[in-house]
């Protein structure tokens, strides 16, 4: 059947707009992350390194398969909880997006990682780094960040080998990210020789700490460890300094953001936070990070928090995979998207190894200073 063409005049131009209709394809990308509760700040920043993705491709008037592309970002909100982790998923597969970058947290992200197998969807989560997730066998799982056995392992041999803690204490908020870490961390200290003297629990909803953190103040630690995020441990720290609590606070990257100085206050301190971001670059790479950097500002008049880079990255692998394949079919491009090698993204090189996670992931040591986040060193 023929395409029937409506010919329209604009300021002397005649266009074929039923042609263009015809030729250009709409393919949907969902993103989704907690844009309420606790963490809504992080959600946010996730959010608009996805935003900033799809309109730098669309500026691009990239064609695929000989088709004219037009990329639509669908945003959801799973308020770091499971139950509407799922239902999210589940939204954005009825919605017949091609991809998934998402969620934030591990939480949300390891349940609703079996919706988007179920419908061969391609997911990237940038940030969620509990192993689990990778280890369940879905072919449609990656992530551009190192894991937890990275990131709470280097934590742990950082606590023992450099800070020279004698006296360890451990709290996690029992998700999957809080728990996860923190074990990994513990693992890292027995095996470098370090003493653990408790493990105390909260949740992720938690406002009261001072009986936990009374107990472990009676065994007299000097690191004291967190699994959890910025939200919990920014009134945790406000709470150890209320006790008469000196010992160095370490996290993963649930707490090392720049929005810990306003959730701590000046109980922050000076050196007294440690904490490693999974991701990070040195050398070169860092002008990409910087460029980034100032570019989000332009466009949201808000600084990066902590994970849009690896959003943005994400997006854009997703992309590059569906070019590669020429295809924007998820099953099409997903062979290709695990094939990805070499992929130079802001964040650095980006390769996935056969269970779908980054090859020689980076990690960030950080502490607080003078107002700032110093970097301490890139870690591989």
């Amino acid at each position: 059947m023929r395409i029937p063409f409506k010919f329209t005049w604009i300021a002397g131009l005649t266009v074929a707009t039923g042609l263009a209709m015809a030729q250009e394809q709409v393919v949907k990308i969902g993103h989704v992350g907690p844009m309420s509760g606790a963490i809504a700040h992080l959600g946010k920043d996730n959010e608009n390194g996805a935003r900033m993705a799809i309109e730098d491709l669309n500026a691009k008037g990239l064609s695929i398969g000989g088709k004219k592309i037009k990329f639509e970002l669908l945003a959801e909100d799973d308020a770091a909880d499971p139950k509407q982790g799922t239902a999210a998923a589940q939204k954005l597969v009825d919605a017949k997006v091609a991809g998934v970058v998402g969620h934030l947290n591990s939480g949300t992200t390891i349940p609703a990682s079996r919706i988007y197998s179920d419908a061969g969807i391609p997911q990237i989560s940038p940030s969620a780094t509990n192993p689990k997730y990778t280890r369940q066998g879905y072919k449609t799982a990656f992530r551009v960040v190192a894991d937890d056995v990275h990131l709470g392992g280097t934590l742990g041999r950082y606590a023992v080998k450099e800070l020279k803690g004698k006296a360890i204490a451990v709290i996690d908020d029992r998700t999957a990210y809080g728990q996860g870490v923190a074990e990994e961390f513990e693992k890292a200290v027995k095996a470098a020789g370090g003493q653990l003297v408790g493990h105390e629990f909260t949740t992720d909803k938690a406002t009261d700490f001072m009986p936990i953190l009374t107990t472990i103040k009676g065994k007299k630690p000097d690191i004291i460890f967190f699994g959890g995020m910025d939200a919990v441990g920014g009134p945790m720290l406000k709470q150890m300094k209320s006790l008469g609590i000196s010992a160095k606070f370490m996290g993963g990257d649930g707490i090392c953001t720049t929005e810990l100085f306003k959730l701590a206050g000046d109980a922050i301190g000076e050196g007294q936070v440690i904490c490693a971001e999974a991701g990070g670059v040195d050398g070169a790479q860092k002008k990409g990070m910087e460029d980034f950097a100032v570019k989000y500002k332009k466009r949201f008049n808000d600084d990066t928090k902590l994970y849009s880079p690896y959003v943005y990255d994400a997006v854009n692998v997703m992309v590059d995979a569906m070019q590669r394949a020429k295809s924007t079919e998820p099953a099409q491009y997903l062979p290709e998207l695990a094939k990805t090698s070499g992929y130079k993204g802001v964040t650095g090189v980006i390769s996935f190894d056969a269970k779908g996670d980054i090859k020689n992931g980076a990690l960030t040591l950080f502490t607080y200073k003078a107002g700032k986040r110093d970097q301490i060193a890139v870690v591989r």
